[in-house]
Formats: C-alpha cells, structure tokens, sequence
C-alpha cells in the first residue's frame, strides 16, 4: 500500500541538516572543484615522489650513473660554466651525450641548495604538476570521478614511478611539457599547445619527432598552418641537434647513440649503415616489446588506442624498439616516463570525442579494467615502497659510509664506487673507481670504495677490489680505513704522484645521511 498524501513525513534532526550540508559543502569544495582535486592529487603525488627517491638517496641506494652526472653538470651550470662532467671524463661536456640545456632551470635552486635533493625535489615537483592538466581536462569533459580516476592512475602510473625511483633523468622535464601541450591540444587551444610543445626541442634531442607527431595533429585538428610549422620545426630541430650540435660538441665528433641503433645493411647515417630489412624484423623482436606495449596502454583501459593522438608514442617506442641495447626494451628504468602523458590524454580525447559509442555503461567497464590494471602492477613498481618498513629504517652499513665520508674533506679529487658517488658530487670532484673513459690527467687523492655494492658498474666489483688492492700496495696511497666493506685509501704524502697540499682544516662534519 502507497503512503498516504496526508501522512506526515519524518524529518530528520536540524543538527544532523545542518552536519549533512557541511559535509555536502566540503565534499564540493574538495572533490567535485576541479583546481582543488587536481591540485590535491598533485601534492599527494609530489609527497609520494620525495618520499621514495629521497629516501634512496638517504640509504645511499643511488648512483653516480646517473644522478652524480647530473648533478656535476647541474652544480657547473649554477656557477656559471659549461656542464662539464668528471663521471664522463676529463673536460667532458655534457651536452655532447645528450642535447638538454633546459636542465639549466635547475641552476638558480642549485645555487641556493647545493645538494642532490634539490634534483630529487624538482624532478618530484615537475612529475606531480603534470597531474594538473591532465585532471583539468577530464573534470571539463566526463566529471568528477572520472578526473579523479585518471589523476590517480596517471600519478601511480609504472612509467613515471620507475624514473622517479631510478635517480634523475632530464625527461622529468618534457613529462609536464607534454601533458600541458597535450591538454591544451586536446580542447582546441593550438597556439597554447605549440608554446608547450616547442620547449622539448631543449630537453632531449629525440623529442623533436614527437613534436612533430603533434604538429600533425594539429593540422588534423584544422590548424594547418601552425601544425605544419610545429612539425617542421620538430624535424629539423632534432636533425639539427643529433647531425650538427652534438658532434660539434662530442669529445669524438659524433652522436654517441647511434652506436645504439641495430646495426647491418644499407641505410646510412653518420658513420653507419643500417638494413631496412634486419632493423624491421629487429623491431619487432624479442616478445618484451609487446609487454611494453601492453603495459603502456593497459592503464586506461585501451581507450588511448581510440584517440589519433596515441600516434606520438610512436618516436619513442620507434628509437627503442629498433635498438640494439635491451635495457630500452622493457619497462624499467626512466624511458617510458615521456609516454605515460600520450596515453592518458589520448583517453581523454577519446572519451570527449567518442561520447556517442563510450556511453556511462562501456566508459566504466573501461576505468575499471584500467584501475585493475593499476592497482595489479603497484605491488611490482617502486610505489610499493611507500609501505615496505626497509624504506624507513637506515642500515647500519649506511651510517658506517656516512661516517666515512666525514673523513673526506671540501674540494678534494675521489675516485669512488657507484653509489658512493653521489654522496660527494655536492662538494668534491668525484670520478668512478675503473673509469672506462680516459683516466684524469692526475690521481685522484681519495679512493673509496664499497666491496658491497651491488650495481657492478661501471666494471665488476672483483675488478674495483683489485684495483683498489693494487693501489695500496704500490705505495702510491695509504689506508686510511676499513669498515664493514668500505675502503677509504688517501694518496701517500710521499708519492711523487701527490701535488695536492691539503688545507689544514678538520674532518668535515656535515650531515651527509639521516
């Protein structure tokens, strides 16, 4: 039986009115704004992101390959030279490795916190601002819980935790320069895109092609004129950079990575020849290429492939992909960092564009495969070590080295092990026991080296034990301490090897771990 038209209807409480329409109010405040939800999601995400790579650093788990490099050239730049690298040998001008003077923007923090965390910092920073756009857009086109969704996976995405826990790399810089550009391509704002999109041209010699795959897009979106010029000014910006620039500025007068790309037939460029045939069948061989597809676009539920803009995976999968170095083909490391914006923009456009097909039912069958997608790998990517008790604790075999590099002091020349390097690049000039490039024109003062480190690089650790025995039985340096597995030898007063008059001054106290 119906209620009756006349019988009373209960009301709740005016306390408990009025606590419902606070929490209605906070829910709009904090939820259904999207500046607040982007923004929000962008700080949670940023905290995440120092978190896991400061403390790395903090338990001494990162390397002189490559954030002592970076941060040698970094610590040139902010006083006013050349980003000149000892880790890559003597006089080594880093911009002939790779093209990326936009690293300068790091020089004026540099300056003011002369530490590696300031990298660690900004890269966290330039990662968890991406978020933004991206969450902007998604509120205009689907809503709240669909912006919250791809805020979420985006921020957790394996791509961008794999450079965050892998030290620092110059692409933290294209990641918000793609997903701005990205963004603001996707809702019809061409001239903002462009502006966005042409300082990849400074980040990374290889991103000039993705730059012009959004060129194109462009002029598919009616923007001829514009997208034509952006396509052109990506194609011969990275032409000019890998033909001309580089060379001119590399010790050997090439571009170092083509030595990266399979090699074999008849397609020539610079000092090199390539078979059409063999780099084609290379592309698509060994099956952890497919894995790596799959992966990038399993997050947003495939819905990337529906989007035209997906396209500009394909210069970076494409370098990748016809490589002859394996540690590109997977999903480790900091090379599928630049890929994680396309793909979720991608699905945003898809989602705007296709509203009439991805109706509420298949749209959420889509979120919820990527969701499953997400929440099913985190356990396999560094995100989960926001939640191991390891990441929080400090070893005893770190604060051994601590106390070891106290002993080190100001402006000395170190030859150390891997992850020792960047504990000192801050403040002394540091090169890597067995140096594969030219050795410095002197002998460094300080040798240290950890028999424990496990990254072997850049010889095997038996090879770094042996020279550092050697070392210390000719005569040419003296120990000065061993501990739990780390040697501390200094060049012998009486060598006629030593030059260096140190000044007489104290250990150096400063803090250099928790």
């Amino acid at each position: 039986m119906s209620r009756s038209l006349t019988q009373p209807v209960a009301t709740a409480p005016a306390g408990a009115v009025a606590a419902g329409d606070r929490w209605q109010q906070l829910w709009q405040r904090l939820w259904v704004r999207p500046r607040v939800q982007a923004w929000g999601l962008a700080a949670v995400f940023f905290a995440a992101y120092c978190a896991i790579s400061v403390r790395r650093h903090q338990r001494f788990e990162s390397t002189g390959y490559d954030l002592g490099i970076f941060e040698q050239a970094i610590r040139a730049y902010a006083h006013g030279h050349l980003p000149v690298t000892p880790l890559k040998g003597p006089g080594f001008d880093l911009l002939g490795d790779h093209f990326h003077p936009l690293l300068v923007v790091f020089a004026p923090f540099y300056r003011l916190f002369p530490t590696p965390l300031t990298l660690l910092v900004g890269q966290a920073a330039l990662t968890a601002v991406a978020v933004v756009p991206l969450v902007l857009w998604a509120h205009r086109v689907r809503g709240p819980w669909v912006s919250a969704w791809v805020g979420l996976s985006f921020g957790a995405s394996w791509g961008l935790a794999e450079m965050i826990h892998f030290d620092f790399h110059e692409v933290c810089l294209a990641v918000p320069l793609l997903a701005f550009a990205l963004a603001a391509a996707g809702q019809g704002r061409m001239r903002a895109a462009a502006l966005w999109g042409l300082p990849l041209l400074l980040v990374k010699e290889d991103l000039g092609l993705t730059l012009a795959v959004l060129g194109g897009y462009l002029v598919w979106r009616g923007a001829g004129r514009l997208g034509w010029s952006l396509a052109a000014a990506g194609v011969l910006g990275s032409a000019l950079e890998m033909l001309v620039i580089l060379p001119s500025v590399n010790a050997h007068g090439s571009f170092d990575y083509w030595n990266e790309i399979s090699s074999g037939g008849t397609v020539a460029v610079p000092g090199h020849h390539l078979s059409l045939v063999s780099t084609a069948l290379h592309f698509f061989w060994p099956p952890v290429k497919y894995w790596t597809v799959l992966m990038l676009l399993a997050p947003t539920g495939f819905l990337a492939l529906r989007s035209p803009l997906v396209l500009l995976l394909l210069p970076t999968l494409g370098w990748r992909f016809i490589s002859a170095n394996p540690s590109y083909f997977g999903t480790s490391e900091h090379y599928s960092a630049v890929l994680m914006p396309v793909v979720f923009a991608a699905a945003i456009e898809a989602m705007d564009r296709d509203r009439a097909v991805l109706d509420a039912r298949r749209l959420r069958r889509r979120m919820a495969l990527g969701v499953a997608v997400t929440v099913g790998t985190l356990p396999l990517h560094p995100l989960v070590e926001l939640v191991e008790p390891g990441t929080w604790t400090t070893p005893a075999h770190v604060r051994t080295a601590a106390r070891i590099l106290r002993l080190i002091p100001d402006g000395a020349t170190v030859a150390a092990t891997n992850r020792l390097v960047p504990q000192l690049t801050a403040r002394d000039t540091v090169t890597l026991i067995c140096q594969q490039t030219p050795p410095p024109p002197e002998p460094p003062q300080w040798v240290l080296a950890d028999d424990t480190d496990p990254t072997k690089f850049p010889c095997p650790m038996p090879q770094i034990t042996a020279e550092v025995a050697a070392d210390q039985s000719s005569g040419e340096y003296r120990l000065v301490t061993r501990q739990d597995g780390i040697t501390l030898l200094e060049l012998n007063p009486l060598s006629p090897l030593n030059r260096w008059t140190p000044e007489p001054a104290t250990p150096r106290h400063r803090q250099t771990t928790p």
